[in-house]
């Protein structure tokens, strides 16, 4: 696994403004893990929604197949995680390897479903309703329609599911 620093990583920088840390424990032992994780202060969070904000108007004009390969390169660096890495969640979570390979699989796969999503383009919804010019009582305007994002969406929950996308 990469160096551990535990900080927040906020519009492209780290941060760990925050006086307060927080340790990991080892679930079958009681015993606090030794890397440590700056909590966020309010400002981090607001710096990381605005960030989240600024930069997604330049990710929707990316074409659906360029999103979709960033997906696909996140499913790869899941896939890529070590032992250390599968290691260490069996310790904060206390479940056995094979389930935390099968989350991870899982995970990524997800991400791959969601990247063939964005390439089949359905998502979008589209919908062409031609005009109708000679309709009574009123002529109809041709009329389009199709779905796009508004914006970031923050997500907080605990969940059974130590890898899930919610949190990859």
């Amino acid at each position: 696994m990469s160096q551990f620093l535990g900080h927040n990583f906020i519009g492209g920088q780290r941060s760990a403004n925050g006086n307060l840390k927080l340790q990991s424990i080892d679930a079958a032992t009681g015993e606090a893990l030794p890397q440590a994780f700056y909590q966020a202060t309010p400002q981090e969070v607001d710096a990381a929604a605005k960030a989240a904000a600024a930069a997604y108007p330049a990710y929707r004009a990316l074409s659906a197949a360029r999103r979709a390969q960033f997906l696909e390169a996140i499913a790869d660096e899941l896939d890529a995680l070590g032992d250390d890495f599968v290691e260490r969640v069996c310790r904060e979570t206390a479940l056995p390897a094979a389930r935390i390979k099968g989350e991870r699989g899982r995970t990524s796969g997800q991400m791959r479903l969601f990247a063939t999503v964005l390439r089949r383009g359905d998502f979008y919804g589209a919908r062409i309703d031609k005009a109708l010019p000679d309709r009574q009582p009123l002529p109809r305007p041709d009329l389009r329609q199709y779905r796009i994002g508004l914006g970031p969406v923050a997500v907080f929950g605990a969940s059974n599911f130590p890898l899930a996308f919610s949190t990859a």
